[in-house]
Parts: C-alpha cells; structure tokens; sequence
C-alpha cells in the first residue's frame, strides 16, 4: 500500500510511495503449466467434479473445454459470493457487469488519496457486452446475467452456487460456438475459437494467450483440491492440438520490453521539472544495467482501481512504477523504460536496483481476489525480466513491497505492506517454473515458510477498517509468538512500535509474521512447534507433521564473527567513506533498531556489493553510481529483508559444500 507523495519534493515522492496474436513457445508456457495437486488427500468431496461432466453434457460441450476454461478463470475455485478484482463469481469466473458501481471511499489510516478504493463487485476494465474483438466477431464476456438467462434461474444463483456457476459458463461457450457457426462437437480443437471469446477480451494477443492457456491445460491435464475441498480432476488429452493461424496484434510502441505472448501498451511516466526550486518528478535517468545491475522485482497492489493509478502515474508530483497489470485479462501497461530508475519501493537504495510492477488489487478485501489470468501474465513479465537482467527467481529477489527493507530507522512506520497476506506466493512461484518446496529433511538447520494456500486461513482484523475481522480467506502468511502455544504474545517489533506495544492480528501489522517462500534459521523445535530467528528474537510458529507450514530448506546463513557479541543491521549498503568523490555528499549509515547477537543465524542467498546513487535534482543523463568496496550479504532478517556488512559476519551452511560465499549472478550455471 501507498502513502500521499509529499508535493514538489522529488526525495519524499521517492521515499513514500502515494496512497496514489502471437501463439506462446513452448519454453516460455511450460513453467506457467506446472499443475500440482494441493489441500488434503483425506476428505474428498466430488461434487463440482460432477457438476463439471453434467453441465458439459447438458449444453453439449466437452467437458475438458469447461473444466479448461474453469482452470484458467479461476483454478476451479468457487469464492462462493465473493468477486473476483475484476467482478467475476465463481468457478467460471462469471462477469457481473450489472452490479459494478463506483469505488466507496477507502478507509484506514493507509487510505490512498484521490486513488479511489475498491468497489465490492471490482471495478477493473471489464470489457463492454458485444465490443468488437478478435477475428472480427462481436466477443461477449462470461457475463453471469446473460449465463443466468440461457439456464434460466436467478442471477443471484450464479453468485453463490457452483453448479449453477458451471452451468452457466457451458451455457455461455456454447451459445457462442453456435453464434460461430460451428457445430457443438466432441472434439475440443473445434472450440479454439469459441475459447479465446470467452474471457471477453478485446485484445487479440490476450485472448489467444488465453486460449493457449486453456488447452496446454487440457493437454497436460491437471489434478487439485480447492479450496473449498472439492477433489477435481482434468485427464490429460495429450493427442488435443487446434490448428491455429498465427496473428498479429498491433504494433507495440519502442518503448515497450515485455515478452511476445502478452499484451502490452506504452503509457509515459513524465520526467519533468514541477517547480523553479529544483523540484521535479516522477522518476530519475539511470542507465541500467550498465551503471547499476538490477537485482530485484518488487510485486505491489495498486490499492486503487486502475483508471486512477494511471492518472496517477502521469502526474509528475507522484509517485511511479515500471508496469500496471490489469486484473479483467492481465493486460500490461508499461510506463517507464526499465534501465531506468522508478520511484515505487520508499527506498532510494532499493528503487536503484529494482523493478516495480503493480497488480490490480486490494490488500484489505481478501473476498475481492486476485484474478488467474493477472497472475499468469505477470509470471510471464516477471520471468522474461529475470531471464534478461539475469535475476534469480527466489523470494530474496522476487518479492513484496512489505519486505522491501526501510533504509533508516525513521522510516520503518512509513512502509508499505502491500501485496499483503492474500497474495498466492506458492502459486506464483509455480508459474514462474521455480516452485517452493522443500530442499532438505524436516530436521534440517533451515526452513522455508510454506503453508497451503487454500486451507491455511490465519485471522486477521482491519478489513477493510480497523478492528474489523476480516472474512475467513487462504493465505501465504504465518504468525509468530514468544512461546511454543497459541496463548503466547505475538513477537513485538521495535522498529514498528518503538515505545514496546504488542503486535497484533492486524492485515497492515508485520511485526510478527512470515510469508511463504521465505527462508529462515532454525532456532529451536517442541513438540508440533518450530522456532526461527526473527529480528533478533527466537520466534516460534506452529508446524505440524501433518499439516506442515514449513518445510526443510538447505542453503547459507551468515552469523556474527568470533569475538562479536552482536552486529549492526542495515536497511541499504551504502559506500565506505573513502569511495565518495568529493562532489558527492557522503551518506551516513545509519543501522536499524534490531541486532544479529552472537549464536543467531539468518539465510542468505546473495552477496551485495555497496552503492549510491546521488539522486536529486533534474538532469539530461544519469547521475554516476558511486560504489564501494564494502560488501554486504543480503538476509532474510524479518518479514522484510536487511543487510549486514561481510566483514562482521562467517557464512556457514548445512555441509562444507555449502559454507561458501553465496554465488554472484555470473557464478550460478545456466539453465536455472
């Protein structure tokens, strides 16, 4: 989430964010397409799987079409009453476009102004009934009142029952196959067509993305529990291959870097002056990766309908990012070139080597979810990125705006915590072809978080207002205490709450959690509890055998030095003094509040060498990097990440193979 950019002052819109058809290669579909089974083998339910091969044969459709197009709408998933960002319902994601309305006004004390916040029913871009679309045909989006009418049953119906949900959608697909022409076939290769229609997007490259998507899908098959415990099951159809004619969508501007499977346009972030003191915005010349490598992409949510953000990202009093990602189709918009430096992370240090990318979303309504095809499309941008800037896809390199760390001890209360809880980690991942999972045995020296989505529902409070409990959701997000039991205080953060005050069940409250994907020492075990250090404390977490919410990891972690009781943390890793030329200024370092004490250990994944780039004022190029010879390792220190200088700590791993420094980008071998 964002906080209003101080106006006129380029450092405080840096510092604090605002509330403010080409077929797919194989290479690049195949991570987006592995298709795990997920919840428990031990209660199955059956009942959607049932209704999936009813519905199919009602309206004469195959029913791997319907449960292909269900998997991509929404992995199969009811959400029952609650819409999608886009205001889809439902395991076939049903638009319904009568209910959309304006946002209400947002609340909290994280509210964005002038953002807008979100509507119950989404608010994305939702394309129009009957709007032009591919091949020249009238496109129909999956709209749940025009389902409705063809099974003829209430609307309301469609909403919170996932078999008339299922009917509906085949009722949709095969109204469309007839208004094609084409007859209601056994043969999936014969509904391409009727496929890349049904989303309703008016963009040729994303719908036969889509359509791609849907039968890679098919021919794979795919096996999982939702979650709401419904055992579901797609055979695979490996003979199912449509003939598809290769298409153009239109020209891309220049500008735009985004891989050719996805749909991407060009709006400009300005870089202009906005007053006669200096002042100028909304992001700064750099000439990346040639003065400054890119080692990370931060994952935001706009907080916001997306509309607003755009108006925001051209606004040079704000703030800014590189990518807006549409949440209806997962269209992308591009704003800012990525070898240059946007202000998105409210840090300097960071924001130098980052790239930002907003999600249309809403951290604080977990019933509004994320939608599938947001979450495909950014996989895929986020893996070309990382494939052309040479990023490894880990959660130290890939992660949220709530783990970017605060570069000084003053600005710890002004960060973001967005995506938030509700962001499907695993399931990213999974996309990206770099799937968590365990690496060692469960009595390894590490831990990687790793709930299951679906069925790990934490509780939390302040949806969307304070003090609110919010409604019961799957989340990526594990709880920490003081104690091996559930009655223990959560674990205090005195960089959030310097005067000592508890950390609580709040959605915006870190304090005292972790995500899944990150990486910790193991601290201490009891019984179905694990302890990791956290932030200078040993923090315990429930982890039963059974239903683990972490599992074995093995890799480095970095501890104080013999002889060192203690060592500083950091928020960047700025320059030694002897490296700044005299016409820069020297940056004071300044630690956070915490300290790695003697006999802790926290999990590295990269050496970072020092930096700072004199940002500040507006100029026809890019200001020169200072670098130093100081290096750092980059840790996983609490919720959000840190970094400690090299020559205070030992790196020390599982095995003698692996007490060896982290590998540099250039060392890892290829293929990743």
């Amino acid at each position: 989430m964002r906080r209003p950019a101080a106006p006129r002052v380029p450092n405080a819109l840096r510092g604090y964010r605002r509330t403010a058809c080409v077929i797919a290669s194989a290479a690049v579909l195949t991570p987006l397409l592995l298709i795990q089974v997920s919840g428990d083998d031990g209660a199955q339910d059956r009942r959607l799987q049932e209704a999936f091969e009813d519905a199919a044969r009602e309206y004469h459709v195959p029913r791997s079409v319907v449960m292909g197009v269900s998997y991509v709408q929404s992995r199969w998933d009811a959400h029952p009453g609650a819409p999608s960002v886009a205001g889809g319902y439902g395991p076939m994601h049903l638009v319904d476009t009568a209910r959309l309305r304006p946002p209400a006004a947002a609340a909290g004390p994280r509210a964005r102004a002038g953002a807008g916040s979100p509507p119950p029913a989404g608010a994305g871009d939702t394309p129009a009934t009957d709007a032009a679309g591919p091949g020249g045909h009238a496109v129909q989006p999956a709209d749940l009142e025009r389902a409705a009418r063809l099974i003829e049953v209430p609307a309301g119906r469609l909403r919170t029952d996932p078999v008339a949900n299922v009917r509906g959608g085949a009722a949709i697909l095969a109204a469309t196959q007839r208004q094609l022409g084409k007859p209601l076939s056994d043969d999936p290769a014969d509904w391409w067509e009727t496929v890349k229609r049904y989303p309703g997007t008016r963009d040729l490259t994303s719908a036969v993305t889509y359509a791609n998507d849907v039968f890679a899908v098919i021919r794979r098959g795919a096996h999982r529990t939702t979650a709401e415990g419904q055992d579901v099951r797609l055979s695979a159809s490996p003979g199912v291959r449509p003939h598809v004619a290769r298409s153009q969508g239109p020209k891309r501007p220049k500008e735009v870097e985004c891989p050719a499977e996805l749909s991407c346009d060009w709006l400009s972030a300005p870089y202009e002056e906005i007053d006669d003191e200096g002042g100028y915005g909304n992001h700064d010349l750099a000439d990346r990766p040639r003065d400054q490598k890119i080692d990370y992409i931060v994952i935001h949510d706009t907080e916001a309908i997306l509309p607003n953000m755009f108006k925001t990202v051209q606004d040079p009093t704000e703030a800014s990012w590189h990518y807006s990602i549409r949440s209806s189709d997962g269209h992308i918009t591009q704003h800012i070139r990525t070898k240059d430096e946007a202000w998105h992370s409210g840090s300097q240090f960071l924001n130098a080597r980052s790239i930002g990318i907003e999600h249309e979303g809403f951290l604080t309504q977990p019933g509004t979810w994320f939608t599938e095809q947001m979450y495909r499309s950014s996989a895929r941008l986020v893996r070309y990125l990382a494939d052309k800037y040479d990023i490894p896809l880990d959660r130290q390199h890939i992660f949220g705006h709530d783990n970017v760390p605060a570069p000084t001890a003053d600005s710890i209360p002004d960060m973001h915590d967005d995506p938030g809880p509700f962001w499907d980690w695993r399931h990213y991942f999974d996309l990206l072809g770099a799937p968590l999972r365990a690496t060692a045995g469960p009595d390894s020296a590490m831990v990687t978080i790793l709930p299951d989505y679906a069925t790990h529902e934490p509780r939390f409070t302040g949806c969307p207002k304070s003090g609110v409990p919010c409604p019961p959701h799957g989340s990526s997000a594990v709880r920490l205490h003081t104690a091996p039991n559930d009655g223990a205080p959560l674990i205090q953060d005195p960089g959030r709450r310097p005067d000592g005050d508890d950390s609580t069940e709040d959605v915006n409250d870190l304090g005292s959690r972790v995500s899944a994907g990150q990486t910790f020492a193991v601290a201490g075990r009891s019984g179905e509890w694990t302890a990791i250090w956290y932030q200078g404390n040993k923090a315990w977490f429930r982890n039963p055998a059974k239903h683990p919410t972490a599992v074995g990891a093995a890799g480095r972690m970095v501890t104080p030095k013999d002889g060192l009781d203690e060592v500083p943390v950091y928020g960047r890793a700025l320059p030694e003094e002897d490296a700044y030329p005299e016409d820069v200024e020297e940056q004071p370092e300044s630690p956070l509040p915490y300290r790695l004490a003697a006999g802790q250990r926290y999990v590295t994944q990269a050496r970072v060498e020092s930096s700072y780039v004199p940002r500040g004022s507006f100029v026809a190029s890019p200001h020169p990097v200072v670098k130093g010879h100081q290096g750092y390792y980059e840790i996983q220190f609490g919720h959000r990440l840190a970094y400690v200088r090299a020559s205070d700590v030992d790196v020390v791993g599982d095995t003698p193979a692996a007490a060896g420094p982290p590998k540099t980008p250039k060392d890892r071998p290829a293929g990743r």
